[in-house]
């Protein structure tokens, strides 16, 4: 089970949270989650909060243009087990014309931080095959712009 909501205070920028709970096909044989599925989970977490915000899969279908990543950093800090709850908070921290960077943390329920992934983005065009400045749609979607 999982679900989504957004959060802001005065000193971030809008942040998206979306719960789930680590399940059996999230472990790796020393029983705890996968290296790889922190970074499924985690792409999971940010296509809730585009989709959430009108810029799901149909639209990038649509318009042919959607998220690529550039480059990601991933620190594993905790493990976490079988039937864990778990939150992803997401956080775009800036957008400059065609590159942008997403901070996303996955915490246990002690609130700790289990991993950290730092994102940088940018905004492909499927038919020009080439990166395009962020749409004011887009910088919605992502949280830096009043929906």
């Amino acid at each position: 089970m999982s679900s989504t909501e957004s959060q802001k205070d005065e000193n971030t920028h809008e942040k998206f949270v979306w719960h789930f709970t680590v399940l059996e096909t999230h472990l790796d044989t020393f029983g705890h989650m996968n290296h790889a599925t922190y970074l499924q989970l985690f792409e999971q977490a940010r296509w809730e909060f585009i989709t959430a915000r009108g810029y799901g899969l149909e639209r990038v279908k649509k318009e042919q243009v959607g998220p690529t990543i550039l480059a990601l950093n991933i620190e594993y800090k905790r493990e976490l087990r079988l039937r864990e709850p778990v939150k992803v908070e997401s956080e775009t921290l800036d957008w400059n014309g065609k590159i942008g960077h997403v901070r996303q943390r996955m915490l246990n329920e002690k609130n700790e931080d289990c991993a950290i992934l730092d994102l940088t983005l940018a905004l492909f065009d499927m038919r020009e095959r080439k990166i395009v400045r962020a749409t004011d749609a887009w910088l919605e979607a992502i949280g830096l712009r009043a929906i």
